[in-house]
């Protein structure tokens, strides 16, 4: 598994059934410093490989999205 894939699994399993996180919360987590940003790319590649694997789900303001587009946020499938 990947360190964003690790992480992203790791901040959904601190929350609530049902909660979700942001994907900046998770770059956040893997960033050295100020420098999150620059996560986001990894972040992504992880959030898309698990919405493959059905592992977890996307949503914006309570809309399910079927893709990463735009704002998102994520939660355990």
């Amino acid at each position: 598994m990947t360190v964003a894939r690790d992480a992203v699994l790791a901040l959904l399993a601190r929350r609530a059934p049902g909660a979700t996180i942001c994907p900046s919360e998770v770059a956040r987590a893997l960033a050295d410093g100020d420098d999150w940003r620059g996560a986001m790319p990894a972040v992504h590649d992880a959030v898309d490989t698990l919405v493959n694997e059905g592992r977890v789900a996307l949503s914006w303001k309570g809309r399910p999205l079927a893709v990463r587009a735009g704002p998102y946020r994520i939660r355990r499938s």
